[in-house]
């Protein structure tokens, strides 16, 4: 049997290696390592897959959070309503623009933003709401854009770990999108590790308003629509272009990589469903799941640090995402939040465990994996 990784970026990469390498091997060639033509072409066929109008690329998916709250137009002490339940730089892009955070707790199945909570949370101060489409699947949007519709708000998703699901509105039962495209903006990561991931940091901005696009693309160049003259106040926040021709390539392969990730997922599924110590991810009616993580739930009387110890003894990666919720970081404890305020995020803190998850996984592995897995529950 074949090493189990956690993600398996070495074989994804052999699969393509003569497509990669010639890409690559073309901009190298060209000299044109910045918004060269391998960025325009990236961000056209990435608006197609998406169905959005506009794409802009930018250095990283935090600097596309930034950006996008950056473009609003919004006033120190502003309120973002957003997850407690997710990656920091959520948060932190938040803070960094003297903005408040406010943090609500999530829902304990799909481990996305509660929708009610955000509803309480609103106030005379909220501005924008980011909803976090976590591990691969879809946060409910046409709950979140009601609320955003009723109370004027506007909606950046946070859509770093779901490039590909897609939202079936149950409002609208004909009406498909790709998650990024729903509210006014999208944000996208292609960290390596992402399921759609470059060789290095890169990240894009997605949205169907001309005003914003354009506003969005001087931002990341400086405010400057025109050399030497800026408009707006700016980061330099540039896709490079070997990043650009490598995920253009790799674009090709999205929709088959995620199909790879959704059969490891039944199989898991299949082997681990009907163990009463652990919950399987949920699915919801009104999105498909890319998983980018596959995370159980573990019944509290489990040990994970021996259950990760036992794995790990075995040949068997996994991971903790997230160990501590937002609302308990050292960093954001000054809005007041302590502990069993927000009990859902606190107890999944607790008890999620991530087992491998990426293109590569074949049966073998998999069912190594559950059979370890089964192991530790019985001992």
């Amino acid at each position: 049997m074949r090493d189990i990784k956690m993600v398996d970026l070495k074989g994804q990469y052999d699969k393509i290696k003569p497509e990669v390498d010639r890409a690559i091997d073309e901009v190298i060639a060209s000299t044109v390592f910045i918004n060269g033509p391998a960025v325009k072409n990236f961000a056209i066929n990435l608006g197609k897959y998406m169905d959005v109008k506009h794409v802009i690329p930018c250095g990283n998916g935090t600097d596309a959070l930034q950006v996008a709250l950056m473009s609003l137009d919004l006033e120190p002490g502003d309120e973002v309503i957003t997850s407690t339940f997710t990656f920091i730089a959520t948060a932190e892009v938040i803070a960094l623009l003297n903005l408040k955070p406010v943090l609500v707790d999530v829902d304990p199945d799909t481990f996305n933003i509660d929708t009610e909570k955000v509803e309480e949370a609103v106030s005379e101060r909220t501005k924008v709401i980011i909803p976090v489409h976590l591990f691969g699947q879809a946060s409910d949007m046409d709950r979140i854009m009601h609320i955003a519709d009723k109370h004027e708000l506007k909606v950046i998703e946070d859509t770093c770990q779901s490039i590909g699901a897609e939202f079936y509105s149950l409002r609208n039962t004909e009406e498909v999108n790709k998650v990024g495209t729903i509210g006014d903006m999208g944000c996208m990561s292609f960290f390596p590790s992402k399921n759609l991931g470059a060789f290095g940091d890169a990240g894009a901005i997605f949205t169907n308003d001309d005003k914003l696009a354009d506003k969005l693309r001087a931002i990341v160049n400086h405010g400057s629509f025109k050399k030497y003259y800026h408009d707006y106040v700016g980061v330099n926040s540039r896709l490079d272009s070997i990043q650009a021709a490598v995920l253009d390539v790799k674009l090709k392969y999205l929709d088959e990589y995620i199909n790879a990730r959704q059969t490891a997922a039944v199989y898991y599924d299949k082997h681990l469903g009907d163990y009463t110590k652990i919950k399987i991810p949920a699915r919801t009616a009104y999105s498909t799941h890319v998983f980018h993580q596959y995370t159980i739930t573990l019944d509290q009387s489990i040990d994970r640090v021996n259950m990760q110890k036992y794995l790990k003894d075995n040949g068997i990666p996994s991971m903790v995402y997230y160990p501590v919720p937002l609302h308990l970081q050292k960093a954001y404890r000054h809005d007041g939040k302590t502990k069993g305020t927000m009990p859902v995020a606190e107890n999944l803190s607790g008890q999620v465990l991530s087992l491998p998850m990426h293109t590569e996984l074949d049966e073998e592995q998999l069912h190594h994996i559950c059979s370890k897995v089964i192991e530790f529950l019985h001992k």
